[in-house]
């Protein structure tokens, strides 16, 4: 009798004990999926040495090797990887912005998509973080990740940056933050990010703005987010694109005559960013070629070579007289982003400033 009341009480203590085993395992979140979207650059690169950080050769390493290069990815997501394609960022194209940006609002449509990591070179990684903040139509996070040393190299950081930008995809805090960029902890905004250091590992910043997050172990913590507007709340659509529309950017310089807006307009750029001095300042002897480009409907913007700071609207040029454009605080590279989706739209100069007042 006492043996089949010990059964009884030993087969309910285990009953007991599968049910909190089930409750436990229904409360465990399940590992979102992150779709890694690889283009190349420094990240996927290899040197002939270990102590190589200069002169290696980028975009070599394919996207699965470089997942299974971090076998810790597994831990914090369910990951699958696309080769999209495998360039040296300083090469990419208007067409490459395209494809990529129609890859990613695809895979976004889908309910089995929580995040996209996309692995890029650092030369261009902001231009074309920006051109996404533009055109996503999702609010599922998306990030932007490379390096500023190859993968063969001693202390690489690619594979940190990767695991953490997967982390950070995967994270519903981070979802509506536009898309950003994650490297050497530091989470930015696509819009406000530069390439500020040709060489150090912390060369992303956003000048005078600051970060919008960091990462403290494997946690993003977030501490601001842009009030520009991006992705959903944006008129842009590449869905029927098929090219943009060219725009240059002319570089000013003392004893500049214009030459080179000459140039951009005999190429035919429908629109020009000039790289002012100081707050977007155009020499006197540019004013001609300025004109001429005027004349044959080129839309100019002026932005500023110093790095950072705000384009005062009819500060340093008569924006009003001449129909220019201030470019707020967009580097030149950004402002020319931002012109090529303004011209798909519409090429009224006031229509446009407002877009980069929004934008």
């Amino acid at each position: 009798m006492k043996k089949r009341i010990y059964g009884i009480f030993v087969t309910l203590c285990l009953l007991v004990l599968s049910l909190q085993v089930v409750v436990f395992a229904a409360e465990t979140p399940e590992k979102p999926n992150v779709v890694i979207l690889a283009t190349g650059g420094t990240i996927a690169g290899a040197g002939v040495s270990s102590t190589t950080t200069v002169g290696y050769t980028a975009a070599v390493t394919a996207v699965d090797k470089l997942i299974s290069n971090v076998p810790e990815l597994a831990k914090v997501a369910n990951v699958r990887g696309e080769q999209v394609f495998q360039i040296a960022s300083e090469s990419i194209t208007m067409d490459n912005w395209l494809t990529l940006a129609k890859r990613v609002n695809q895979l976004l449509a889908q309910d089995n998509v929580d995040g996209i990591v996309i692995t890029h070179g650092t030369d261009t990684l902001e231009e074309t973080a920006y051109f996404l903040d533009l055109v996503v139509k999702s609010e599922k996070p998306v990030v932007l990740v490379g390096s500023m040393r190859p993968g063969t190299a001693m202390s690489a950081d690619g594979p940190l940056n990767l695991y953490r930008a997967v982390i950070l995809a995967g994270t519903k805090e981070a979802a509506g933050s536009g898309v950003m960029v994650m490297l050497n902890d530091t989470i930015h905004s696509g819009r406000e990010v530069t390439k500020t250091i040709t060489d150090r590992v912390d060369t992303f910043q956003a000048p005078i703005i600051g970060a919008i997050g960091v990462f403290t172990g494997d946690k993003p913590v977030f501490y601001r987010q842009s009030l520009r507007k991006n992705t959903v709340a944006t008129e842009f659509d590449v869905t029927n694109l098929t090219s943009l529309p060219r725009v240059d950017i002319v570089y000013h310089y003392a004893g500049n005559a214009g030459t080179m807006i000459d140039a951009a307009v005999n190429a035919g750029a429908k629109g020009i960013v000039h790289a002012g001095t100081g707050n977007g300042s155009i020499g006197k002897a540019e004013y001609p070629a300025v004109e001429n480009a005027l004349k044959n409907g080129v839309v100019i913007v002026r932005s500023a070579r110093v790095g950072s700071g705000i384009i005062a609207r009819n500060g340093e040029a008569n924006d009003d007289k001449y129909g220019f454009i201030a470019s707020d605080n967009l580097n030149p590279q950004k402002a020319r982003v931002l012109l090529m989706l303004a011209l798909t739209k519409t090429s009224d100069v006031n229509e446009i400033q407002q877009m980069f007042w929004k934008y």
